[in-house]
């Protein structure tokens, strides 16, 4: 068992005051496969009294000092994706190989990406008599799911280091061991004591201690709605800012008379990727009737066509999901659909043949879903897709923006025709033919799927001040 038991702050390696050892789970065997500890209110005090401090003079260092650390820790995350993508197949279930050629290296190409953006980006403007400066944010609180851990955490990692703000992370107890190493990449690069900490803790311990903490001048959550409007609430009484990446439900609008052999496949992959564990996951397809049959067969034969298997065995199969709780709620919506009348076409309840112990789902297909169904609504997170019959455009279209969410959005069908829907749907993300996002493009949603927006100079602008000087001498 992998054993991380202290807390990262101020720069050292730290015991924890009046946390509590927790086991990590493998979803694959069921057995514990790391600890740590969740820490506690005053592991939180200390750890955004040293962002604080650290925050006088990383505030204002230069451009090029900035730069020069984000290279240096390019170099020391290459050299660990090793490791990194060992911890987190072994954590949240992802296989090794996809763990090492996809989830580990999104979080190298947000310090790649925020780097190219750091070089051009223009920290001033002259506005008339004005001059307005973007400048560092303060200290900022970073709450992390588990699904892409290193994602979203160096998604925030990344454009917070390049904007001066200082920083402590909380990421996922699910799926820990990623962010300890990157915490030890971190301090192998050089970053200053103070500048990056982490504290390990569960969300009603930890990550309510940062939300609510005086001295953190902003939160920067991935993770669920409801977890989102908690962390919100707590935020409130301070009135600071609160960037949020939420959850999705998103559709994939099939325009009528698509080439469903050469159009599917790229777009339904997004919902057996990662276990169907991608909050841009296209799972709710909406096909015209003309060609629901169709469609069917050629969805049916890629879930049945998805093995199932050992995570820490190399291949193209997919893992389990990451707990129990995760497992039972989808186990849960499967049913419902089923409950409420939908056709089950493959799949269903229950671990796939040759699994009876970990986390595994079944790869699913569901037709005859309409949109007021349980499973059209939430969000599944697993192997999981649905179809959705519509007889015009619109009521596609309608049917895509009907629900609380508005993360991403996916179209398939012809680029052009594709192009003039986009801007019909209420979604921070549309993608034509594909459901992947751009790392340099900003990234965020409508509605109850969030309020900021991360990547490239985007993502910097989110994570700095502005402020305007009237006045000047010439």
């Amino acid at each position: 068992m992998k054993s991380y038991l202290k807390q990262y702050i101020d720069g050292k390696w730290v015991e924890s005051e009046g946390g509590k050892r927790h086991e990590v789970i493998d979803p694959a065997t069921e057995q514990p496969c790391t600890e740590i500890t969740l820490g506690s209110a005053a592991d939180v005090d200390k750890a955004v009294a040293a962002a604080r401090r650290a925050f006088e003079s990383w505030s204002q260092s230069s451009v090029e000092e900035r730069a020069a650390l984000l290279g240096r820790i390019i170099e020391e995350y290459k050299a660990r994706i090793p490791d990194l993508a060992q911890a987190i197949s072994q954590e949240m279930g992802a296989p090794i190989g996809f763990a090492t050629a996809a989830q580990a290296p999104t979080g190298l190409g947000h310090f790649m990406s925020t780097l190219k953006a750091l070089n051009s980006f223009e920290f001033e403007e002259r506005l008339g008599r004005a001059r307005v400066v973007h400048e560092a944010l303060g200290v900022v609180a970073m709450i992390t799911p588990w699904n892409w851990p290193l994602n979203q955490i160096c998604a925030k990692v990344a454009p917070a280091l390049a904007a001066g703000d200082t920083m402590v992370l909380k990421p996922s107890e699910e799926s820990p061991g990623c962010a300890m190493i990157l915490a030890e990449i971190m301090d192998k690069a050089g970053v200053p004591a103070g500048v990056f900490n982490l504290v390990n803790g569960d969300g009603p311990g930890v990550g309510a201690a940062l939300s609510s903490h005086r001295d953190v001048d902003m939160v920067s959550f991935t993770g669920s709605t409801r977890a989102g409007i908690a962390v919100a609430q707590a935020a409130a009484a301070t009135v600071k800012r609160v960037h949020q990446e939420l959850g999705g439900k998103a559709a994939n609008l099939v325009l009528e008379g698509a080439d469903l052999a050469a159009v599917l496949p790229p777009t339904v992959q997004g919902v057996l990727a990662n276990s169907g564990q991608s909050c841009i996951a296209p799972t709710r397809l909406l096909v015209n009737a003309s060609q629901v049959g169709e469609a069917t067969q050629i969805v049916k034969t890629m879930m049945e066509a998805t093995k199932v298997g050992d995570p820490s065995v190399m291949g193209a199969h997919i893992g389990p999901v990451v707990n129990k709780a995760q497992y039972e709620k989808i186990q849960g919506l499967i049913q419902s659909a089923i409950d409420e009348g939908a056709t089950l076409v493959t799949g269903g309840t229950g671990r796939p043949d040759g699994h009876n112990a970990g986390y595994f789902i079944r790869p699913t297909l569901f037709t005859d879903v309409t949109p007021g169904m349980r499973i059209a609504q939430e969000e599944t997170f697993g192997p999981v897709a649905t179809i959705t019959s519509y007889d015009t455009q619109d009521e596609a279209i309608r049917i895509a923006n009907d629900t609380p969410y508005g993360l991403s959005a996916t179209i398939s069908g012809d680029p052009a025709a594709a192009a003039k829907v986009a801007g019909r749907l209420r979604a921070g993300l549309v993608t034509i033919n594909s459901w992947s996002p751009d790392g340099n493009a900003p990234f965020g949603g409508y509605k109850q799927s969030g309020n900021g927006r991360e990547n490239g100079k985007y993502g910097l602008t989110d994570f700095m001040e502005v402020k305007t000087v009237v006045g000047e001498p010439a």
